[in-house]
């Protein structure tokens, strides 16, 4: 076959084409995945389980107890992180559910619990029963019944579904979904202890 076969100059080419066009492929294929991925999918960038509440900061102020414990002011628990949450008195099942998980994640951090709290909110007039005061001791159990501060609490349509995080500074700063899942609950607070440097 000579070199000026028509047959084989064109087989040349055509693979040449190839080549080329396979090394244009490989360089630009990043960018136009990386076009794609910044404009179609969009990651949030969530690491928490909780959803982030900002701009919400708890007053100083005493709140009366319930039962044979101490009034509640958030001011005297700053350096602390808070599990808080908002239920009647009669504290059905749903909220003895809350409680529990908060006392619990609480126990998960071992050498740490003395930097959380839990506080729940009593938001009406029913008496909280003996059994659940001597249950959940440890937890402060305050009157909050028509105070202002449980307008602070994001979500007012459906407080009692949640759990929310208070953080050293008296800042709410996480609320967790209705029925939250306390593993996950105590990755997001093993997580915030290992970073903080005031509580």
């Amino acid at each position: 076959m000579s070199e000026d076969d028509p047959t084989q100059l064109r087989n040349s080419q055509r693979n040449s084409r190839r080549t080329l066009l396979l090394v244009a492929a490989v360089c630009i294929a990043p960018f136009v995945a990386s076009f794609v991925l910044y404009y179609f999918w969009q990651p949030s960038g969530r690491v928490n389980y909780g959803e982030l509440i900002e701009g919400v900061t708890l007053p100083a102020g005493n709140f009366a107890p319930v039962g044979a414990g101490k009034s509640l002011d958030f001011a005297r628990l700053r350096g602390r992180w808070i599990f808080v949450t908002v239920d009647s008195g009669a504290c059905d099942d749903y909220c003895r559910k809350k409680l529990w998980k908060m006392r619990q994640v609480r126990l998960t951090q071992g050498k740490y619990p003395e930097r959380i709290e839990r506080a729940w909110l009593v938001s009406d007039a029913q008496a909280v029963a003996a059994t659940v005061l001597k249950e959940y001791e440890g937890t402060w159990i305050a009157n909050a019944q028509g105070n202002a501060l449980l307008k602070l609490f994001p979500y007012r349509d459906a407080q009692r579904d949640h759990i929310y995080l208070v953080d050293p500074l008296g800042n709410v700063v996480l609320r967790y979904p209705k029925d939250a899942d306390p593993s996950l609950m105590k990755k997001d607070l093993t997580r915030l202890l290992k970073v903080s440097r005031i509580g």
